[in-house]
């Protein structure tokens, strides 16, 4: 299954993994690990993306004081990797509409939307990409995502 993954991701979704790899070789240096076929990197970033079969993941999330004594700062990663390895599968799913589809959208959510979940104390996963995006990680990991946590 994961030669398959890896065939899909570098042929169907080549713009994003081409991207991705891109990226992965600008952190060579940094700690990779395998998870379900995808490549991932820890980065210094705050933030986490996945690009193709690539996802780069924050040491420590941001949010992780505002749940401190809830959830585990490992849990916590852990459930920002299920989301984040949701996207590879939206990847596989949309190959060169994934940009279009998932990425833009995404992108203007998570930098210009901060305010507004802030305030409102919405979800940051209420966007349909990131819901999506938890669903998807889930269904194919058997564990437990982002769901409904407000991040700001």
């Amino acid at each position: 299954m994961k030669i398959l993954y890896t065939l899909w991701q570098c042929t169907y979704g080549a713009i994003q993994t081409l991207s991705g790899f891109i990226v992965f070789l600008m952190h060579y240096k940094n700690k990779h690990f395998w998870y379900h076929g995808a490549l991932v990197t820890v980065w210094n970033d705050t933030s986490s993306v996945s690009l193709g079969m690539f996802v780069f993941i924050t040491k420590e999330p941001f949010f992780a004081e505002k749940y401190k004594g809830q959830i585990s700062a490992n849990e916590l990663s852990e459930r920002l990797l299920v989301h984040e390895y949701g996207h590879t599968v939206q990847s596989l799913i949309l190959g060169p509409l994934y940009f279009i589809v998932i990425g833009i959208p995404s992108m203007l959510w998570g930098f210009f939307g901060s305010k507004k979940r802030k305030e409102k104390q919405i979800p940051y996963c209420a966007l349909f990409t990131e819901k999506w995006a938890n669903r998807l990680g889930e269904a194919v990991t058997k564990k437990e995502s982002l769901g409904d946590l407000i991040l700001e």
